[in-house]
Order: structure tokens, then sequence, then C-alpha cells
């Protein structure tokens, strides 16, 4: 994933409410969300170049999801893929802040990323760029190719848009969380972060949907998991244009999360 805004634990119905759009090259062979057969609880979008996954979730209760931190000057050419992070930890059995400590030993073999882990005990967000784990508390948050609740501009606008979605609608509106990823404005230049790519780039990264010839949003992702367990998992793929390729993805199943009202 490139760009994700998500509530946690401050919904009277919903443990977690998810928005979450996936950048890439457009290039880069990638198969839709599935059950994989090679891990039939886990239910997550493939890369084909190293089969490794950005995003997915388990019928056992676990989720995670993962961004790339933004820093062309240190990228290693021969790093593995950060992929193979977000699949290890949902096909493992690891605790989240037991399998944040294996990370943190390798934390510089990985070119930089953000992890966002989830089981029944809670969530955790983990950067290779900071080496420690972050419980996240209750409430709004925003990642993209920073740290978490970085304050770009479409993180802030995301996260705002997120918080009246489910303050104005107690059954959480599904559409509007997929017009909120559409959003193609980009920001001020006044208001661009400095991460080391053109001017020219840092406007095309600053919309929440990306759209050009050779990199764009490639599927967006909206996860709701209620607080007794039951997943709703749609997900949208898109061409090199921008348009929709393909009918909507959508899984609804019981997975074993399950964790009281807290706010």
């Amino acid at each position: 994933m490139c760009y994700v805004v998500f509530a946690y634990d401050c919904h009277p119905d919903y443990l977690l409410v998810l928005a979450a759009n996936r950048d890439e090259d457009n290039a880069r062979p990638a198969a839709p969300a599935r059950f994989w057969e090679e891990a039939p609880d886990m239910l997550a979008g493939k890369d084909l170049l190293q089969s490794g996954t950005w995003m997915g979730i388990s019928r056992l209760g676990r989720f995670a999801a993962l961004t790339n931190y933004r820093d062309p000057a240190s990228l290693k050419p021969e790093a593995p893929s950060r992929g193979r992070l977000v699949k290890d930890y949902l096909c493992s059995l690891a605790d989240p802040l037991a399998y944040i400590d294996w990370l943190a030993a390798a934390r510089e073999v990985y070119n930089g990323y953000n992890l966002l882990l989830m089981s029944q005990r809670g969530m955790w967000h983990y950067s290779n760029r900071t080496g420690s784990p972050l419980k996240i508390s209750p409430g709004i948050h925003g990642l993209s190719n920073h740290l978490l609740d970085t304050p770009w501009p479409k993180v802030e606008r995301g996260k705002a848009r997120l918080g009246l979605i489910i303050k104005h609608s107690k059954d959480v509106a599904v559409d509007s969380l997929f017009e909120l990823l559409y959003d193609r404005r980009q920001a001020l230049d006044r208001d661009l972060p400095q991460t080391g790519v053109s001017l020219q780039w840092e406007r095309l990264l600053s919309s929440i949907f990306i759209q050009s010839e050779a990199y764009g949003t490639r599927s967006s992702t909206v996860l709701l998991i209620e607080r007794g367990g039951n997943v709703h998992f749609y997900e949208r793929n898109f061409n090199k244009d921008g348009q929709r390729a393909g009918s909507d993805i959508v899984y609804h199943f019981p997975a074993a999360f399950s964790q009281p009202y807290s706010a």
C-alpha cells in the first residue's frame, strides 16, 4: 500500500474501519485479492514478481498492511521484498511484538517501510526507520510513505473525511470510503513534502488517487471488522488510465477478532 487511513477502536459497531490505496508501477504484475491456495486462511492480493503482498487479513484474527518509506537516496537495489513481511506475519502465529522484535533485528536489511500489525491483542505500527513499536491508540490515523500520522496534506484530508463518515453514519457507507480513495486533488506546491524526488513527482504523489502512464493507484480496498469479528472486505482494481478494471471483489466472513468498545 501507499496510502491508508483507518479508524481503530472508536466506533460502537466496528473495531476497524479502513480505506487504502495500493500505488505501483503499472507494469508490475499482481493478482487481485483471494484466499491463497498455499495459505487458505489468508485473504490478500499477490505481487506476482516477488510472491509477497501489500495487505491482508486472516480468518485466525490477524491483519497486516505495508507502505514503503519514500527516501530514494537510501534505496538498496538488492534488498529483499518488503511484501514478504506481510505474508510471513499473516501465515505465522507469532505475537505482533515478538514479530516486531524479529523485524528490528533485521531492520537494516530492508529498504524503508512501515507495517501495521493487528491481532486479538491490539494493533501496532512499526517502521524500520525508527526501530521501535508503537501501540495504536483508539482514534483516526493515517499512513502514507512516511511515519504514522505524518501530517502530509493527503493524510490530513483523508483522516478528516473518514472522521465525518463514521460520525454521521452508524452504518459505515462503503461507497463513501471509496469516494475518499478516489480523491485526485494535488497539494499546493507550498504544502508538498520534500522526500528526495522531483517537484513533478511530489505533485503527482500528493493526491490520494494517483494516475499517470507509468505509475498509479492499482487498487483500492475498504475493510470493515465488526466488534464481533465479522469481516467485510471490498477491493476495486484500476487500469493505467485510472478507470475501473473488472467487477469489485467482495468477501464476508467471520474471523477471530473480538474486542470491547473502549471509546
